[in-house]
């Protein structure tokens, strides 16, 4: 994996998990903060944070509009908990749980993967939890959860899968992985491992 040079979104959140585990498995890892950075990466991570914030800091950084024509181009990407809500093209959150700010403007998100997801599906009091379920391809993984979302509603081209309880917890769109859950924060690495394999398989840099 020595030759993947993976670009990991560095501009808040729980990156440096995910840049451990992909340096680990032999790839080269660069953090992305202006749209400089997104020259010759191999496939992108979009990590867990505060969504809202990544979304804005998007926009002041010039990143919003070139890492948005990567994804759609075909830039394979793992996207965990705030960063599937980045990526969806429809996102649901209840008008009770919606902050001041919220309530007054739309979330800024990338909309390049067709699903509808629900922020803060678990509720605000279950803040986290871990179980234990099958992903397609993977096999039985441990899933963390934190303040998570779900899919509420998949494309009929979207690939499901996993679920807990019923909920959507993870999908694939062409090369774009979407994850409710944390699989950094895990000492399982495949769910990486299977996502470097996908960007070599992609074979080129963008």
């Amino acid at each position: 994996m020595g030759n993947v040079k993976i670009g990991v979104l560095a501009l808040q959140g729980a990156f440096i998990e995910h840049e451990h585990m992909l340096t680990d498995l032999g790839a080269v890892c660069t953090e992305i903060r202006q749209s400089s950075d997104l020259q010759g990466i191999d496939g992108i991570v979009l990590p867990g944070g505060e969504s809202t914030v990544q979304g804005q800091l998007l926009h002041k950084s010039g990143l919003f509009t070139p890492l948005r024509e990567l994804i759609a181009s075909g830039l394979p990407t793992l996207a965990t908990c705030a960063g599937l809500i980045l990526l969806a093209q429809e996102i649901s959150i209840p008008v009770a749980d919606r902050t001041k700010q919220e309530k007054t403007a739309p979330v800024t998100h990338l909309g390049t993967l067709p699903v509808t997801v629900r922020r803060n599906a678990y509720g605000r009091q279950l803040s986290s939890f871990v179980t234990e379920e099958s992903v397609k391809g993977i096999g039985s993984y441990p899933m963390i959860f934190i303040r998570a979302p779900y899919i509420e509603r998949a494309d009929e081209h979207v690939e499901v899968l996993a679920k807990v309880d019923g909920n959507i917890v993870a999908v694939k769109y062409g090369n774009q992985i979407g994850l409710s859950f944390h699989p950094e924060l895990s000492d399982n690495s495949k769910i990486h491992k299977w996502f470097l394999a996908l960007c070599q398989k992609c074979g080129k840099h963008f």
